[in-house]
């Protein structure tokens, strides 16, 4: 099925490989992740996750063949979402949580698809998410959480800069606040206050304003444990660059404390 651009939301093709079955969707954004997102599938298989949540790819535009159709219903994926606009991960996220809320989930967890993080931990998402709290960040800092391999520079700019200046912005202490590993309500999603469609979030725009405008409108938010592994050797697998990448999520962060991003 074709879904032509409307406000805020990209235009994208959908192709559901199975029926909505559960109260809560997983949303993986991806672009050619290859091997990795088969890898975190297939974990996710091995772990019964989508007897717990239906499971979305939200894809970027892939060309290496990790979108397969054989190999994604083989590993228990419900929906593959393809954008067709323009945007990053901020509009991918837009066109997942907009589908979602269309087709009737209570919440969202998002998680990349880079098998860095444990979805294995889905289900703390959801139970969280039951007990009422709107927003749910993942976090490797607190206790129970698991943070291997990460770069030092990735950890010291997470502690140093960018946990101190969203937890000041949101009015409550978050500890792991660029992991896109979290969840939400869609209570949040389609509060007035909040209005996450808008094209102004084109790239890490949403995760950063999200962290926040729960709290700052009184929502319940929290964290939980999680792992995030970065592999020993090789190249770490991430889509920001070192310094245009970082410099732009610095911007953003900053942009994020001003307010300019509350409608």
């Amino acid at each position: 099925m074709q879904y032509e651009r409307q406000d805020g939301v990209p235009a994208f093709s959908c192709t559901e490989y199975a029926p909505k079955t559960k109260d809560y969707v997983v949303l993986i954004p991806i672009i050619n992740e290859g091997e990795r997102i088969h890898r975190e599938l297939q974990r996710a298989k091995d772990s019964f996750v989508s007897s717990y949540a239906d499971i979305v790819i939200c894809d970027g535009g892939s060309t290496d063949g990790c979108t397969d159709e054989e190999i994604l219903k083989k590993l228990q994926v419900n929906t593959l979402l393809v954008k067709q606009d323009v945007g990053k991960q901020g509009a991918q996220l837009r066109m997942g949580m907009w589908w979602a809320l269309q087709r009737g989930y209570k919440g969202i967890i998002t998680i990349d698809g880079n098998d860095k993080d444990s979805i294995e931990d889905v289900p703390n998402f959801i139970d969280k998410l039951k007990e009422g709290y709107d927003f749910i960040q993942g976090s490797r800092f607190v206790k129970g959480g698991k943070a291997i391999n990460t770069p030092l520079v990735r950890h010291l700019s997470v502690v140093l800069l960018h946990a101190p200046v969203i937890s000041l912005t949101a009015g409550q202490r978050f500890t792991d606040t660029t992991n896109a590993y979290r969840a939400y309500s869609a209570k949040y999603l389609t509060d007035e206050r909040v209005k996450p469609f808008r094209d102004v979030f084109m790239t890490y725009e949403l995760l950063a304003y999200l962290s926040v405008r729960a709290t700052q409108i009184g929502l319940k938010a929290c964290e939980i444990p999680v792992t995030r592994a970065y592999p020993k050797t090789g190249k770490t697998p991430t889509k920001i660059s070192f310094f245009k990448g970082n410099s732009e999520l610095l911007k953003i962060l900053f942009r994020n404390a001003r307010g300019k991003y509350n409608p």
